[in-house]
């Protein structure tokens, strides 16, 4: 998706997410309750426009009080909310139960569709990004990715699979969803919690390295304080640290390493269509650059309360 820049005439390249944004409710062993607008997709939108990024959001929204408060948070972060023909009866709502680590458990109200036709920018997306709930969940889960299959031949396509095996069934019927996404994907950011799920007892690097080899350019596996492991289809396998922070919460930090990863593919040129064998051929160093940023973007995000996702001015580049 793209815009005209009224002060130079040109086109800017703008993002499209696709998924679901929701309401987290966060309850912690002190007792506490709290609510913020949360979804693994509408996080990754909030964290490339918090860096600087035009991104354009297509997702499920109800027409009340939530739903504003959700459509406020985007907005205050420069995202842009698709407008749709039909919305669902209520806002959904996830409920994000913490350990005494700050580690989050959930459980969902939640229902997950696409309106039948949406607001059409003029351009086609740079990139095109989805995963978690929106990816699987029915009726919904099939119209996203008929939606990325359309979207293969103009775009670059990121995926998360951020799996929630509450909503999601057995691993057994969700992994050929997981895989047919992965198929169709340029760039694969997956937890190894996620890995461990789906193949129980499989080296996350080893899954890795086999969805590599069925059509991602980029496949990388964060493995939380542990860092990162990344490899390409051309052969580069790398690592990368996590920096060393004070936890207040996991909340997030997966959504927030996927969009400093998307932002810094962009800034190296590497996304589009056009550039899905360049971006195949990455070299080590580039990515080693990429990923060291994406893990300290993170590594902000968990230092912190909440899906709370550093901007360009926090990380000393704006």
């Amino acid at each position: 998706m793209t815009h005209d820049d009224a002060t130079t005439g040109t086109t800017v390249p703008r993002a499209l997410v696709v998924g679901e944004a929701l309401v987290d409710v966060v309850r912690r062993t002190d007792g506490s309750v709290a609510e913020h607008p949360g979804g693994s997709p509408m996080n990754v939108a909030i964290g490339l426009g918090r860096l600087g990024r035009g991104v354009d959001l297509l997702t499920w929204l109800g027409d009340d009080a939530r739903g504003d408060a959700v459509r406020r948070h985007l907005a205050a972060s420069a995202v842009r909310v698709l407008k749709g023909d039909t919305s669902p009866a209520s806002t959904s709502v996830a409920t994000a139960i913490l350990d005494a680590d700050g580690v989050a458990t959930y459980d969902f109200d939640l229902a997950w569709d696409l309106p039948a036709q949406w607001e059409e920018p003029a351009a086609d997306p740079i990139v095109v990004h989805t995963g978690s709930i929106a990816a699987v969940l029915a009726p919904g889960g099939s119209a996203v990715l008929r939606l990325v299959a359309a979207h293969r031949a103009t775009s670059t396509i990121t995926y998360d699979p951020n799996l929630r095996p509450a909503l999601m069934g057995t691993a057994e019927a969700t992994r050929p969803r997981v895989e047919a996404l992965v198929a169709l994907a340029d760039v694969v950011k997956v937890s190894d919690e996620d890995l461990e799920w789906l193949h129980p007892g499989v080296a996350p690097s080893d899954i890795a390295e086999e969805w590599a080899r069925l059509g991602p350019g980029l496949v990388v596996v964060t493995h939380g304080g542990d860092g990162a492991f990344a490899c390409t289809a051309a052969g580069v396998r790398l690592a990368v640290p996590a920096p060393r922070v004070e936890v207040a919460d996991t909340v997030g930090a997966g959504d927030s390493f996927m969009a400093g990863l998307i932002d810094g593919l962009w800034s190296a040129g590497l996304l589009g269509a056009n550039r899905r064998g360049a971006l195949a051929d990455v070299d080590a160093a580039t990515l080693q650059r990429v990923l060291a940023r994406c893990a300290r973007i993170a590594a902000i995000t968990v230092s912190r309360a909440g899906a709370n996702p550093p901007s360009s001015t926090e990380l000393g580049e704006g």
